[in-house]
């Protein structure tokens, strides 16, 4: 195992410690730890696949929002959000001034940029300069390739991944991700707790009694309707709640499409537990 792959492990291993803090942690100290959130308040479809797919990939927690009245409660519970509108959707220009005017005011230390096909200076800059739009005013075009890598620079300088570098998600009694793994001429069932790219944690339906640093070949994972097929290795483990808990690394071998196809799937887990909140 290389000296990365541990540093990473460690990371993922902590998070769950960190997230325990959270309550006795100010707001901006949980952003810096956790990162930020990014809100595509009624996002095009070529903003949805170019765009948003794109930061996705590049381990940036970002969600599609698109009820501008339930996005504005929960943007009170994470005031160091992100959020970038579509302002040629959902309202309209009087109705988009008054909202971020709003809530920019109910929730001060918000960040706003935004997409549109007005091209229009004299409105380009009302929202600049009067409305305080800090994270770009952005054309929208059906050829968005290169947005992703504006935004990227423009969220990189706001530390929008806090210390986190890699996003995990949680599937506690999600049957739709599953993994099995061989061992001695059978294949083991575990249930998944969660996932990142570099590796998860998980619970065997019978104990392995795997040791640390144990490798792991061709183990099998299903994530929703996608399959993949990784090597590993057995980081540790410990007890919760009466289980044993196993930490499984990812080996650095691990394709460029697998850890595409695991990013695509946690954002898709992180948008539908925010779903119930902003859509």
């Amino acid at each position: 195992m290389s000296s990365e792959e541990i540093t990473e492990s460690k990371e993922e291993v902590a998070e769950p410690a960190e997230q325990k803090a959270d309550a006795s942690e100010s707001k901006s100290e949980n952003s810096d730890l956790l990162g930020r959130k990014i809100f595509f308040l009624y996002p095009t479809p070529s903003v949805v696949n170019q765009v948003i797919l794109e930061l996705a990939q590049l381990e940036y927690e970002v969600y599609v929002a698109r009820d501008q009245a339930r996005l504005a409660r929960v943007l009170k519970k994470y005031p160091d959000s992100i959020v970038y509108a579509n302002l040629d959707d959902g309202m309209s220009e009087a109705e988009w001034e008054r909202w971020i005017s709003g809530i920019l005011t109910l929730v001060p230390t918000l960040q706003i940029g935004c997409f549109t096909v007005n091209n229009d200076e004299e409105i380009k800059n009302k929202y600049i300069e009067k409305l305080k739009v800090t994270c770009g005013y952005m054309p929208l075009k059906v050829d968005m390739s290169n947005t992703a890598e504006k935004i990227n620079v423009i969220l990189d300088k706001l530390n929008s991944k806090g210390r986190r570098k890699y996003l995990r998600a949680a599937l506690d009694g999600d049957k739709n991700a599953t993994m099995n793994i061989p061992h001695n001429e059978t294949f083991l069932n575990c249930v998944i707790k969660d996932i990142s790219v570099v590796g998860l944690s998980c619970v065997f339906e019978v104990d392995p009694d795997f040791k640390k640093n144990t490798l792991i070949k061709a183990i099998q994972i299903k994530l929703q309707s996608v399959l993949i097929n990784v090597d590993g290795m057995v980081f540790g483990s410990r007890e919760e709640d009466g289980q044993r808990i196993y930490v499984i690394l990812f080996l650095q071998k691990t394709s460029p499409e697998t850890r595409a196809k695991i990013r695509k799937f946690i954002q898709q887990i992180l948008q539908n537990k925010m779903d119930t909140e902003i859509n």
